[in-house]
């Protein structure tokens, strides 16, 4: 699975790299970005997943989060994936919230998303083995992610969950399968058997046991899809049902853009190194 460099800098003695690859599971050329700290010049180093929301790139995260500084004092690459399939062959729509730029990091299943997409088994099974095989990166990781990103960081570490030391979410949501995103785009992608939206839903799979990973999820107040389409508090009991290692934090004033992300992602970071560097 080669891949192709279509930019670098250096960064805080690090360097941000931006690639491209052909996806066997998307079945399309995808773009990502990583961010190699300066410790991985000597060895490999632990993995940060960072899943962003809807209609973002792999851009969004690296040039508006600010989280390069931490990650190079720590150690710690970050992987910034873009959040769907793309191209001219690769199904969408005209609305921003289904197709490309959104694909909920799942794994479609009704025509015509199922040819592409395939979010799911991309980021689970295909990124991460490429980049060990191409980076000086090793098969330590926590996943993160923001809005319909910080969903799909949850529902994967919940089902990945021996494959990750930690997983964290700003503005995350919560509870899909009973809000107008979610709905919308599960329909679409998996049909209309709301029991499969179910393997899909971070607050129904919390809901069904106790969860030993540890999670931090940051939602701000004064947030404009809180709480209608986020859902938070559905995520807070599902979590208290089983006493699952769950930290939910309601930050006021913040809203759900990337002013709150950065406000707080030295936090989430951290957070993931005393897991990830141990």
């Amino acid at each position: 699975m080669p891949l192709k460099i279509l930019s670098e800098q250096k960064l805080f003695g690090g360097r941000q790299i931006r690639f491209e690859h052909s996806s066997n599971t998307l079945s399309c050329t995808m773009v990502a970005s990583i961010y190699l700290p300066p410790q991985a010049a000597q060895q490999p180093v632990p993995v940060l997943y960072w899943l962003s929301g809807l209609t973002c790139t792999d851009e969004n995260f690296s040039t508006k989060a600010g989280a390069q500084r931490v990650a190079a004092e720590l150690g710690i690459a970050l992987v910034m994936p873009d959040t769907s399939p793309r191209g001219e062959f690769v199904a969408n729509d005209p609305a921003y919230d289904l197709g490309q730029g959104a694909g909920f990091y799942l794994n479609a299943t009704e025509a015509p998303w199922a040819a592409h997409y395939r979010m799911y088994d991309y980021i689970v099974k295909e990124l991460p083995a490429l980049l060990v095989a191409s980076f000086p990166v090793s098969c330590v990781k926590a996943i993160a992610g923001h809005s319909m990103g910080g969903h799909g960081a949850l529902v994967i570490a919940l089902r990945e969950s021996g494959m990750y030391r930690s997983a964290s979410a700003f503005s995350p949501i919560c509870q899909p399968s009973e809000c107008d995103w979610g709905k919308k785009a599960f329909s679409h992608y998996l049909g209309e058997d709301r029991a499969l939206w179910l393997h899909y839903d971070a607050s129904y799979l919390l809901s069904q046991h106790k969860a030993e990973l540890p999670m931090l999820v940051d939602q701000g107040d004064a947030d404009q899809f809180y709480p209608q389409q986020l859902r938070t508090e559905a995520l807070v009991s599902a979590a208290a049902a089983h006493q699952s290692n769950v930290r939910v934090r309601f930050q006021a004033g913040y809203d759900h853009s990337y002013y709150f992300i950065s406000s707080f992602i030295e936090d989430h970071l951290r957070f993931h190194a005393q897991y990830l560097l141990v």
